[in-house]
């Protein structure tokens, strides 16, 4: 488990996942409060461009000052939570649409679901490995 790539982006997804469910949630418990501006969290466009390559030529990074042109390793994505300030949902400021935090709290509850269930079927699978059956 160690050295398996696919283990450490599942890794990596769940902590997004788990990520979205509490700026979700934050959203839902501020939906009443003025001037709130609804959060997101980012992380399958960086997880994506670990996994596929990077669709443009990454820089060479020659100094530790330099800055990389994006994540190389898949330790390296973080997910980003960013506020979304130039919507307006309702007159005293806030953007939070329960309607569409609900569709992303369940969008979210089934993608956490699925990536629960590869990472059991994994674990079972290195235990049948290391059982010897």
């Amino acid at each position: 488990m160690i050295g398996d790539f696919n283990w450490k982006v599942m890794e990596k997804t769940m902590e997004g996942l788990s990520r979205r469910f509490e700026s979700n949630s934050r959203n839902l418990a501020n939906a009443n409060t003025p001037e709130y501006a609804r959060r997101n969290v980012s992380f399958e466009d960086q997880l994506r461009e670990v996994v596929d390559g990077p669709r443009r030529l990454p820089m060479k990074i020659t100094n530790e000052g330099h800055i990389p042109s994006g994540p190389m390793t898949v330790s390296a994505v973080v997910p980003e939570e960013i506020k979304i300030y130039d919507e307006k949902f309702r007159l005293d400021g806030n953007n939070v649409d329960p309607e569409r935090e609900m569709a992303v709290l369940s969008q979210t509850r089934m993608a956490y679901s699925a990536m629960s269930r590869f990472v059991a079927k994994k674990g079972s699978l290195y235990r049948l490995v290391i059982g010897g059956r």
